[in-house]
């Protein structure tokens, strides 16, 4: 039987949100093993002068404790 737990996480980027949560799940991948998902819970956006600056993620990630 497998136990799974579950930690959020947030990251950013000035590219894209799709951007952020890539970076978020290869630095989660980098230091925690057994990763098995990420689930998108916001998306938030920093706007200058009527432009988006930057894309904040705040994510769920689900690994298999060992």
């Amino acid at each position: 039987m497998s136990v799974a737990k579950v930690i959020e996480l947030s990251s950013s980027s000035k590219k894209s949100s799709d951007h952020a949560v890539a970076k978020l799940v290869k630095r989660a991948n980098a230091t925690i093993n057994n990763v098995q998902g990420v689930w998108v819970k916001d998306v938030k956006a920093d706007v200058r002068k009527g432009k988006i600056v930057r894309w904040r993620v705040m994510c769920k990630v689900t690994f298999i404790l060992s």
